[in-house]
């Protein structure tokens, strides 16, 4: 029996062809460089030219696999987010909705690396990040592309709640503060001395735990104004 056979025996999706391992190469070796240039020359003094020039690729080549440079940027990103929406939906339903949110942004850095390496260096996504962050093209583009994100998860906390989310604001809500963490949670992260995977993750559960606190507690420490 053949491996393609025994896979749809089994009921896992077949190998890949060559073609598809081909095109798949291609367009990981362009993200890969596009993603070098961007944190070694800079995002806006990188033209998609040099990165299609670096494969040994044309441009048609490269706009194949991407819309642009934007979409290059952030293409890791995505996949990121797209884990953790994956995590989300998998957290049992009974759970609260911000501790599911919780669980799984922190599942999610704990099981992104090995998917992330399987494109490009971990420490390569790790420096994008930091550009992103520290680039003002970037950030608008990362700021507008997090507010779809943000919408798209507060649909699905809705669906799991059995919530109308255009008549009940709590989904929205929810994922706006948890939103917030998170940008915080990436500022001071970037700004940091320890840039590692680690460091992002113990941030963030750090700040996800002051959440409660943050809100309802009294923050003064002693009597006075």
């Amino acid at each position: 029996m053949s491996k393609t056979a025994a896979a749809a025996e089994a009921g896992a999706a077949p190998p890949p062809g060559l073609r598809e391992l081909k095109k798949r190469r291609t367009r990981d070796a362009l993200l890969r460089v596009a993603l070098e240039l961007f944190t070694t020359k800079g995002y806006e003094s990188t033209t998609v030219d040099e990165i299609a020039e670096a494969v040994e690729v044309s441009q048609r080549t490269f706009f194949r696999y991407f819309a642009g440079k934007e979409d290059a940027a952030f293409a890791v990103q995505e996949m990121v987010e797209a884990h953790f929406v994956r995590s989300l939906r998998a957290r049992p339903p009974g759970e609260a909705p911000l501790e599911a949110l919780r669980r799984a942004v922190l599942e999610g850095w704990d099981t992104i690396g090995d998917a992330v390496a399987a494109v490009v260096p971990v420490d390569l996504y790790l420096r994008m990040f930091r550009l992103i962050e520290s680039t003002p093209v970037l950030l608008a583009a990362h700021l507008r592309r997090s507010a779809e994100t943000e919408e798209r998860i507060a649909c699905l906390l809705a669906q799991r709640e059995g919530l109308d989310v255009d008549a009940d604001p709590r989904p929205r809500l929810a994922v706006a503060a948890f939103g917030g963490v998170m940008r915080v949670t990436r500022r001071q992260w970037s700004c940091g001395d320890d840039v590692s995977l680690a460091a992002i993750r113990a941030l963030t559960a750090a700040y996800l735990d002051q959440v409660g606190p943050a809100l309802t507690g009294n923050w003064r420490t002693h009597d006075g104004t």
